[in-house]
């Protein structure tokens, strides 16, 4: 078990499941590093949780290796007693593989993938000295199944999934006190589908509000809800957390149909749009 105290870093943390697992651990008696590029966001759920907890906040793009590397030494200087890190922040890209283009590729893997790493990379010697510690990686349940019009967001996070589970195996070898989980959310009712960027080469604007209309409509869980799932997960020392009953019926399927998920997926999706 992992005991849910001191202080806890969290990106992406202005927005979405971040926020809400700020209000979280801060109501189970977490300090908090909050970070994110929306520093107005950050001072506004910094006044929302109030004074009883110690809340430093920090503008950090975490497509940026150096900014994470300042967000690291800055968050342990403020809180030493620092055991919980969640790579949380993340961004979506509409458009399959031809329509979108290298630059675009490489921004989403900056944030979702390189962002994770660079994390990890930065807080993981302080929290080697803890008695006990716990980092958090948010992949996806597109980290475990890759539908069409995801390839670059898939990729990352099938590449946060196996950088995550490799590294979990490493700790454990070394006999380190730090545990790892990885995430992944099925649909969670965040703002991702509606702030994310379009391919260079998606020219249909009814198609990229269709698609939103989709993700919101299929998205039932809470961020409230996830993060009580995760909370839950750290606690337990859960190496895979899935998020919502999306999740976990898309992981049993990949399971029984690892080559062959997407067709009885497509049709079931199908068949939940034409019930709306």
């Amino acid at each position: 078990m992992t005991t849910i105290r001191g202080a806890a870093a969290i990106t992406g943390a202005a927005s979405g499941i971040g926020r809400a697992l700020a209000i979280e651990l801060a109501s189970r008696g977490c300090d908090l590093a909050l970070a994110d590029r929306d520093e107005a966001g950050l001072k506004t759920l910094a006044a929302e949780i109030g004074r009883d907890r110690k809340i430093s906040v920090h503008r950090v793009d975490v497509g940026e290796a150096g900014d994470i590397a300042q967000f690291a030494a800055d968050a342990v200087a403020a809180h030493p007693a620092l055991g919980i890190v969640i790579n949380n922040a993340g961004v979506a890209l509409m458009g399959s593989f031809e329509e979108i283009d290298q630059a675009q590729m490489e921004w989403l893997f900056d944030i979702n993938f390189w962002g994770v790493v660079h994390g990890t990379r930065a807080f993981l010697p302080h929290l080697k000295t803890r008695s006990e510690a716990h980092i958090v990686n948010l992949s996806s349940i597109f980290g475990i199944i890759a539908p069409p019009g995801q390839s670059a967001y898939a990729a990352a996070k099938f590449a946060v999934r196996g950088f995550s589970e490799s590294m979990r195996h490493e700790l454990a070898v070394a006999g380190s006190p730090v545990r790892l989980s990885v995430v992944h959310p099925g649909g969670v009712a965040t703002a991702i589908a509606r702030n994310s960027r379009t391919g260079v080469g998606v020219t249909d604007n009814a198609r990229r509000a269709q698609s939103i209309e989709r993700f919101e409509s299929a998205a039932k869980t809470t961020p409230k809800d996830a993060a009580l799932r995760i909370i839950r997960g750290i606690e337990k020392n859960e190496p895979r957390i899935l998020i919502g009953n999306d999740a976990r019926f898309m992981d049993l399927l990949q399971r029984f149909r690892p080559g062959t998920y997407w067709a009885p997926l497509q049709r079931k999706l199908e068949k939940m749009a034409k019930g709306k």
